[in-house]
């Protein structure tokens, strides 16, 4: 069957709109390129799609490198696809020192689902952002969020201090470790139990698969009970154990893990307890669960409302860094800035004057050039 044809267009980013409405599997790739390489009319691209935004679920897939990310990510994709969705997936990798590209090829690893036509791929480069995303990624997913896929699959670098922007661009993070991963208290420190929604510990059928989950539901029951505890000092447990109408505390009370499992498996409007699953991905098992979790987490999230916040607050984001790449582009794209800014260098490198006292002369002399259009 061939797509149908897209109206005539003398305008290359006109042109492009028209067949990625139409359908075009090609003009998705090209509008990737487009916005990815911010080329001129990229802006343009991005406000016509605009409006069309917020059909698709984003959900973030990070981990430490081996834990089998691109594997999970890929059964995902075929469980999904299984399912009638259509599934686009960016894959944000670490920059190439030579070619400036993405260095690992997740293409290569997702063989499997390469030629669905249901299915897009992307190997993005981190091209050097701290964040663990390359800057323009958010673009990227709203690019396919507009060209009317269903679920988008972020595939991260990994996890650390400086890599959780992954939670600020997906409506759903998905932390996957493995038993190798390291102790679960340096897994705490990564930041992992702020950002994750559902855990997965793949490769389950290594030895300290059962002892990592443990660990994981622990310090989730820990933190779940500093807010549930009662605040009164001196609380005689085993004075509670003996009312069966606290029994049920006290023994949660005793065993965090367990507490952090049970909230884990009852749905509230109110709450969301990360899931600890556990799945051998290159095997296919325990996908199914993680698709459920997640399926969970979304339905949790639109009747909180969470999912408003979360796409309000990434939309408050997008305005800033559009506002701080024109800030950057007119002042250091205009030579009588640059040319200012040189003569001042003097009296900087003397200590007449500080950074700080020449940036506020800057902005002051510079309302004209920031706010024309």
């Amino acid at each position: 069957m061939t797509a149908p044809s897209a109206p005539a267009a003398t305008d290359p980013i006109d042109r492009l709109l028209a067949e990625l409405r139409a359908g075009r599997p090609a003009a998705v790739a090209r509008a990737v390129s487009v916005v990815e390489n911010h080329r001129p009319g990229f802006d343009r691209l991005l406000a016509a799609l605009h409006p069309a935004l917020g059909r698709a679920r984003r959900i973030g897939v990070t981990g430490p490198p081996g834990a089998g990310k691109s594997t999970l990510t890929t059964a995902l994709a075929e469980a999904l696809r299984r399912d009638g969705q259509r599934v686009a997936i960016v894959a944000v990798d670490p920059t190439s020192p030579f070619t400036g590209g993405a260095l690992l090829g997740d293409r290569i690893r997702m063989e499997r689902i390469a030629l669905d036509p249901g299915v897009f791929i992307r190997s993005l480069a981190t091209r050097g952002s701290l964040g663990g995303l390359s800057s323009t990624t958010r673009e990227v997913c709203d690019v396919l969020d507009g060209a009317g896929f269903d679920v988008i699959l972020i595939e991260t670098v990994g996890v650390g201090q400086s890599e959780l922007d992954v939670a600020r661009a997906a409506d759903t993070t998905l932390v996957v470790l493995v038993p190798e991963s390291g102790d679960a208290i340096q897994t705490l420190k990564a930041g992992v139990m702020e950002i994750a929604d559902v855990f997965v510990v793949n490769k389950a059928d290594r030895p300290g698969a059962d002892r990592l989950r443990t660990d994981i539901e622990l310090m989730l029951g820990l933190r779940a009970g500093a807010a549930a505890a009662p605040a009164h000092h001196g609380v005689d447990l085993a004075a509670l154990a003996k009312d069966p109408a606290h029994r049920e505390f006290v023994r949660e009370a005793m065993n965090p893990a367990r507490a952090a499992r049970r909230l884990a498996a009852e749905p509230s409007p109110e709450r969301w307890t990360p899931p600890v699953l556990q799945s051998v991905a290159a095997q296919g098992e325990g996908v199914a669960g993680v698709l459920e979790a997640l399926a969970r987490h979304g339905r949790y999230l639109e009747a909180s409302g969470e999912l408003r916040e979360r796409r309000r607050a990434r939309l408050r984001e997008r305005v800033v860094e559009v506002v701080e790449l024109k800030v950057r582009q007119r002042l250091w794209g205009d030579p009588a800035t640059s040319a200012w800014v040189a003569e001042r260098l003097a009296a900087l490198e003397s200590g007449a004057e500080t950074p700080f006292g020449v940036a506020d002369d800057l902005l002051a002399r510079s309302g004209e050039l920031l706010s024309t259009r």
